[in-house]
């Protein structure tokens, strides 16, 4: 009989890559993971990981008892959310893990509704970049992600994850009020190909939109600056240091006055952003009040 348990660990090795990091999401020592791992391979008759480098890999075996992994999990998500159901559900905490932007646009009107709708429903909020929240969510760490589109992460095809799309908006030309076209009424990215840029650290998913925008209008961009905070970006662009794209949501509210904004024509650039939950956990009576208003506030955002 194969213990679920071990099945967890040989998920997490999977996600992680090596046995020292899955080690670490899991709050167990390397030699414990090691150890679980083994076990499972006598439980199963089946050697299950080999060495890459300098980390690990799933053999054959390993993918085939992944892929039974993702439904056992899911199945316990779906049991757990109908015995919540069965008790009631009325009361309880979520986390939800979510990027800045996404925090203040569409996750603080998503909690204002739910005080008012479902006052027995407490939210924990945890700030994590649009690449950091699926991690948190898979590892157990979050109930919810709010999480962005990028390159190399979890697909909405993934087996581990139920995705509900909330909306995609356009990244729009931050300029300095001198720049030569600070007063089209719209920029072509091309024209932006002799500047120099502000823009975000290089795994940040708004980096690779930008960097794949550029790349489609045949330049790359000359990085000058680098900060994953939108109103440094735009502090930058104002005081003459460059130029940027910035997603439209991010601008809401700040201070605007020292540069331009102005749509982009050309390759667009925009950032997808989805909530994601547990395969099987979207139907809980805790978490499905907090998918529903974050599509809410979502639909209510002013990006176009």
């Amino acid at each position: 009989m194969i213990d679920p348990r071990r099945l967890r660990i040989l998920r997490a090795v999977a996600d992680h890559r090596t046995v020292t990091a899955a080690a670490a999401a899991l709050y167990l020592t390397p030699s414990a993971v090691s150890q679980q791992l083994a076990a499972l391979e006598q439980e199963t008759g089946h050697v299950l990981l080999r060495r890459s480098g300098r980390g690990v890999r799933l053999t054959a075996a390993g993918e085939i008892l992944l892929g039974h992994a993702h439904e056992v999990f899911a199945q316990l998500e779906r049991a757990e959310a109908e015995l919540a159901a069965y008790a009631g559900g009325a009361a309880g905490e979520v986390t939800v893990a979510a990027f800045a932007t996404g925090i203040a646009e569409v996750l603080a009107p998503a909690i204002s509704r739910l005080a008012g709708d479902h006052p027995g429903l407490r939210l924990r909020v945890r700030d994590a970049e649009g690449d950091e929240s699926l991690p948190m969510l898979l590892d157990g760490r979050a109930d919810v992600a709010l999480a962005v589109e990028y390159r190399g992460g979890p697909g909405a095809d993934d087996a581990r994850l139920s995705v509900l799309p909330l909306y995609a908006e356009p990244f729009d030309a931050v300029l300095p009020v001198g720049h030569r076209l600070a007063e089209l009424p719209e920029v072509a990215l091309a024209d932006l190909a002799d500047s120099e840029w502000i823009g975000q650290y290089p795994g940040n998913p708004c980096h690779d939109v930008t960097l794949l925008a550029c790349e489609l209008a045949g330049f790359q961009p000359r990085f000058a600056h680098s900060s994953d905070d939108f109103r440094a970006v735009v502090a930058l662009a104002g005081a003459g240091a460059g130029v940027a794209l910035v997603p439209r949501s991010a601008l809401h509210g700040m201070e605007l006055k020292e540069v331009q904004v102005r749509p982009v024509t050309g390759p667009s650039a925009t950032r997808r952003v989805f909530a994601a939950t547990r395969r099987g956990a979207e139907s809980h009576p805790l978490i499905a009040p907090v998918l529903t208003a974050l599509r809410t506030a979502a639909e209510h955002l002013p990006i176009h």
